[in-house]
């Protein structure tokens, strides 16, 4: 018979390995070395009498076995975190991890003023925040908190708004301008040097382009294809090609006059961001005290915003 006495020390080692895909990564998060890890994840498969990673010399993933765990027992776990966290923040106030998850551009102009003030307030609690552009699934990669456009966000969240509306700015350099002229309509843009967008998938972004409902998606032309936006902004500030960014992305260089904004009237604002998270019975006390504060200062309240 298998032995199902399984700690909760290994059930986060196993979550970890998960959600990680990689023993080494998943170490350094736990702070063990990584034959300690591989040991334990050893022992549980073993108490299982069930093999919940497939492991080679360059990649680990879930087996069949393993994507039942990350189903089933990783939300349960995180049932188990919150309960004792709660109960454990009955008399110390929040405390503990706060892991949230978000794309970079949100993380720095909207949702820093918030972790900012947060930290302050609750000193106990550790913020640990991956920005990324990719979606995930949180309850399945161990966060407690996502960051998103609201129309990205699983139906089955609990959703706070966060700041304003999101936009889309097409820039270029007045350098760039000079020698080439500013585009009028959106088909100009094929006659121009454009920043090609690799998505985190490895996909190619069209820019999209939307006025008085009509919607256009370009694949624009141009020498560069990037995925990063700071590296775009180089290339852009070095009159070479016109940019699509985020608009907090670039609202500084515009400010300036290191940027000009163009087609403006064809990058309306889009969904509002969420800050979104499942609905549990028992929260901790930190994601409580986080969302209420979220609730209470970020809905209508420029104050904890950072500055354009």
């Amino acid at each position: 018979m298998p032995d199902l006495r399984v700690g909760l020390n290994e059930l986060e080692a196993v979550t970890a390995v998960a959600r990680r895909a990689s023993f080494r990564q998943a170490a350094i998060d736990l702070s063990v070395s990584t034959t300690a890890l591989s040991n334990t994840i050893a022992k549980v498969e073993s108490n299982l009498e069930t093999r919940l990673f497939n492991r080679t010399t360059r990649s680990v993933s879930l087996t069949e076995a393993g994507r039942m765990y990350m189903e089933q027992v990783g939300p349960a776990l995180q049932d188990v975190r919150a309960a004792l966290e709660a109960v454990r923040s009955h008399n110390v106030g929040p405390s503990g991890i706060l892991r949230i998850n978000a794309f970079a551009s949100a993380a720095r102009t909207t949702l820093m003023p918030l972790i900012l003030e947060f930290s302050r307030r609750y000193p106990k609690v550790h913020i640990d925040l991956v920005t990324e552009g990719r979606l995930v699934d949180i309850v399945a990669d161990g966060f407690d908190l996502g960051v998103r456009s609201a129309n990205l966000v699983p139906s089955d969240m609990i959703v706070v708004p966060l700041g304003r509306p999101q936009r889309y700015a097409i820039v270029g350099s007045p350098a760039y301008f000079e020698v080439h002229g500013q585009p009028r309509t959106p088909a100009d843009l094929l006659t121009h040097q454009c920043l090609r967008i690799r998505l985190p998938n490895g996909a190619i972004y069209p820019w999209h382009l939307e006025r008085d409902g009509e919607v256009i998606r370009l694949d624009v032309n141009g020498q560069f294809t990037l995925d990063e936006p700071g590296l775009a902004k180089a290339v852009v500030g070095a009159a070479v090609a016109l940019g699509f960014f985020m608009e907090q992305d670039v609202q500084v260089e515009i400010e300036n006059g290191e940027f000009e904004r163009v087609l403006e009237d064809w990058t309306p604002a889009r969904d509002n961001l969420c800050l979104y998270y499942p609905n549990r019975r028992n929260p901790s006390a930190a994601l409580k005290a986080f969302t209420d504060l979220a609730r209470a200062n970020l809905v209508g309240n420029e104050s904890l915003r950072a500055p354009a």
